[in-house]
């Protein structure tokens, strides 16, 4: 049995996460939103398996050790990605929650906090 990585939502990662509901529930409606947050949160709990998961990008191009995973997976739809790096011994640090038609570097947080 392989083991089970912990998902640890940093800071901004959970204020995305709210404003991303928020601004969906404006727009489309409260049913929407939770639909989404039903999306986004297979997303994060898919990466309990760890890192090397189908559909994790290693973005290296980015910044070393970034990874990214978007949320339209397995029959579900979204714009988002799961912006994220490998902690300490099987831990995923999630950093952002952000929208696939931003510019990624730029929303990054210094330092990576």
């Amino acid at each position: 049995m392989s083991k089970v990585w912990q998902i640890r939502l940093g800071h901004q990662a959970e204020q995305d996460f709210m404003d991303i509901l928020s601004w969906t529930a404006k727009f489309f409606g409260k049913a929407q939103a939770t639909s989404y947050s039903q999306t986004i949160s297979h997303a994060l709990q898919a990466l309990k398996d760890g890192p090397e998961i189908l559909s994790c990008k290693l973005r290296d191009d980015i910044e070393p050790g970034l990874r990214t995973l978007h949320v339209a997976r397995l029959g579900r739809k979204g714009r988002h990605f799961v912006v994220f790096r490998v902690g300490g011994s099987h831990e995923i640090d999630i950093l952002r929650l952000l929208h696939d038609s931003m510019e990624l570097p730029r929303h990054l947080p210094a330092g990576n906090d």
